[in-house]
């Protein structure tokens, strides 16, 4: 489910430390099986009203016998995840199943941290992370990365009935909003909208950058990759002149394998001090995890045989780019015509 519903994201987890990179694998499988639930079901208000069933049960310690409740159940109870995170992300699917317009940066805010900001604020719970200001700049790249998909998804989502783009950028930029949905185009007044969003993602992944470099040392390579091959996508658009409406961005596997080698080298900076800035409209989220908690003493490692296996990130990468190198043949010999990266 992870290596065909995110590649960007399944990337990133090869080089997590086992201990982390399973209990993200089971929050990454309930995270995608209740957003496929809402977009894709006959009836996204019933399929909201049962995924708030399934997780009534699941923090009650009584999951249904889903594999993904079962371990997404054995997630919260092992890191104590607050209900607030995985409801506060339903709300988020309840906004897309009422095709929720966003006036502006904040409201668009507001909407990718129920979506994206939830699991950023979870991953970092699931690093042994409790720290507020760790956590917001976790909520930080979450959001970010929504902002990018929404970038590289504007033709897709327009032909689905759907606008996430700030509707004040709009206006401002001489687009009347349902006219143009009614009609997508791309045009240079659409691609200075997209630019614009890009510049706010940016910033936050900027943000999230003195996030990272306080992670346990372990954790540090898989989160810097996520945040690299994330923003890359919007430097990918931007080589595509901005025009997501007839195409859609990918980075190849090649580079992918890159920016993974890059990641390892990130990885190593010094840690520095935290922004103390928060999202005004994350703030519920640091307010959900309660009294503060000193970091456990022993961050997540990996196993012996595992330390043995693979006994350097940096081997790892190796072994990634080996690995990014046939997948990428696989692609191209089962579609030589389409010039699928």
């Amino acid at each position: 489910m992870l290596r065909g519903g995110s590649r960007s994201f399944f990337a990133a987890s090869l080089v997590l430390p086992r201990g982390v990179r399973d209990p993200a694998t089971a929050l990454y499988a309930f995270c995608r099986i209740a957003d496929d639930a809402v977009d894709h079901g006959a009836d996204p208000g019933a399929a909201i009203e049962d995924l708030h069933d399934r997780l009534d049960r699941i923090y009650a310690g009584a999951p249904r016998d889903i594999a993904a409740d079962r371990a997404f159940a054995d997630v919260v109870a092992r890191f104590s995840i607050p209900a607030h995170y995985p409801r506060a992300m339903l709300e988020g699917f309840e906004w897309d199943a009422g095709n929720r317009r966003y006036q502006d940066l904040s409201e668009l805010h507001a909407y990718g941290v129920r979506v994206a900001g939830t699991v950023g604020a979870m991953m970092a719970l699931v690093m042994d992370i409790r720290e507020p200001l760790l956590v917001a700049r976790a909520c930080d790249l979450g959001v970010a990365m929504q902002l990018t998909n929404i970038a590289r998804d504007v033709g897709e989502d327009a032909r689905g009935g759907r606008l996430y783009l700030p509707i004040a950028w709009l206006r401002e930029a001489g687009i009347d909003p349902e006219g143009w949905l009614r009609s997508p185009r791309f045009d240079e007044r659409l691609a200075r909208v997209v630019r614009r969003l890009l510049a706010a993602a940016d910033d936050l992944y900027l943000r999230a950058d003195g996030g990272i470099a306080n992670l346990p040392s372990a954790c540090r390579p898989g989160m810097c990759a996520a945040r690299l091959l994330y923003a890359e996508i919007g430097r990918e658009l931007e080589r595509m002149g901005l025009d997501s409406v007839t195409r859609r961005a990918f980075v190849p596997w090649r580079r992918k394998a890159r920016i993974l080698a890059d990641a390892v080298l990130a990885s190593t900076r010094t840690p520095t001090r935290l922004d103390a800035t928060v999202l005004a409209e994350a703030r519920f989220l640091l307010d959900a995890l309660g009294p503060h908690a000193p970091r456990a003493a022993t961050a997540p490692v990996e196993s012996p045989r595992e330390r043995q296996r693979w006994p350097r990130v940096e081997d790892r990468i190796v072994w990634l780019i080996g690995l990014f190198e046939r997948l990428e043949r696989l692609e191209r010999a089962r579609a030589p015509d389409s010039g699928a990266p």
